[in-house]
């Protein structure tokens, strides 16, 4: 039995509104993470990633909304009066909702590979690692949009996206975002694993969970785009239940990097019996002063009695988990034991 375009519809918004439940239940979960490490860390939520997770819920949010109207005006209000019926109306490339909600996974797009190539931005600190990223990204806004201008000029009967020259251009995007995140995910992954190797003897715990997290996030996203890619290049019309679970996915892997990271980073310091910090300052269980990386890098004035310093280059690695886990870190990963000496 071969799988029509209303039948794909139906699947594609199902499944679209199981996973974009379950995104929705992670996004609760990130808040909750993000303000837990906020108050532990004692600072301010971080509002980068908490202003993304917004973004990519009302990008998620939007998509699924479409798509019910979607479904509503080509099974139910237009059934009986468009000529050829639902099958001939899903398969118009100039459809308005067609049109809006491959707008919406343009945008969601572009945010999720943005974030990805800033993590590895502050990961590495240099713009050379990251410009054929960058330079990928643009690309990826630039086919997007022509083919969002090529599908909506598209005369009623003109043919399918396989059929017309938007098929070329949604090639080319699908190629780009998915090479896009092959790459940048390995220089993540390369770095902190890099960075692990360096200090895992300066230190306890080590950074190799959040490579996995890296990994199995950038493999969910990958196998995502290769589906997709490879029911467009068969021109199956798999590729619109593709299509539309990929809009949730973007942000359940974003999602999925905070709240791992976070889980692993708040277990560590629970098992470490972390410092207790009040205005960035803190002193250990056992009565020791604790003081942040930040406080001795910016040279602020310290007790005038003799120190024992015991200093490890620790900032490469903090960089590393702070923004690979979005800003959720370990506090005692960042700080240089100085206790007082007798």
């Amino acid at each position: 039995m071969a799988l029509t375009l209303d039948l794909a519809a139906v699947i594609s918004t199902t499944l679209e509104g199981i996973f974009y439940g379950f995104s929705v239940f992670m996004f609760g979960v990130t808040l909750y993470i993000l303000k837990q490490n906020s108050r532990r860390l004692d600072r301010q939520v971080n509002w980068k990633m908490l202003a993304v997770s917004w973004a990519l819920l009302i990008c998620s949010t939007a998509h699924m909304i479409i798509d019910i109207i979607r479904i509503c005006n080509g099974l139910i209000y237009q059934r009986d009066t468009f000529p050829g019926g639902p099958v001939a109306w899903f398969s118009q490339p100039a459809e308005n909702t067609f049109i809006a909600k491959n707008i919406v996974y343009l945008f969601q797009t572009l945010l999720g590979d943005g974030v990805l190539i800033y993590r590895c931005y502050v990961v590495w600190q240099s713009w050379l690692v990251v410009a054929f990223p960058i330079v990928l990204w643009f690309w990826i806004g630039i086919v997007s949009a022509i083919a969002i201008h090529s599908s909506a000029t598209v005369p009623a009967g003109g043919g399918t996206v396989f059929l017309t020259r938007v098929g070329q251009w949604i090639t080319a995007f699908y190629s780009s975002t998915l090479a896009t995140n092959f790459i940048v995910s390995i220089l993540l992954g390369y770095k902190i694993w890099i960075t692990n190797r360096r200090t895992s003897r300066m230190r306890q715990g080590s950074l190799l969970p959040v490579v996995r997290v890296i990994a199995d996030a950038g493999l969910l996203y990958s196998a995502t785009l290769t589906a997709a890619l490879a029911c467009f290049v068969q021109k199956s019309n798999g590729q619109y239940i593709v299509l539309d679970i990929i809009t949730p996915i973007i942000s359940i892997t974003f999602y999925m990097v905070i709240i791992r990271v976070g889980l692993a980073t708040t277990t560590r310091s629970s098992e470490l019996g972390g410092a207790s910090t009040i205005g960035g300052h803190g002193r250990s269980h056992s009565g020791t002063r604790v003081l942040t990386v930040g406080e001795i890098e910016s040279g602020q004035s310290l007790p005038m009695s003799r120190l024992q310093v015991h200093i490890t280059k620790m900032r490469e690695t903090d960089r590393a988990t702070l923004e690979a886990g979005d800003d959720t870190g370990s506090d005692m990963d960042r700080k240089a034991s100085m206790p007082h000496a007798m």
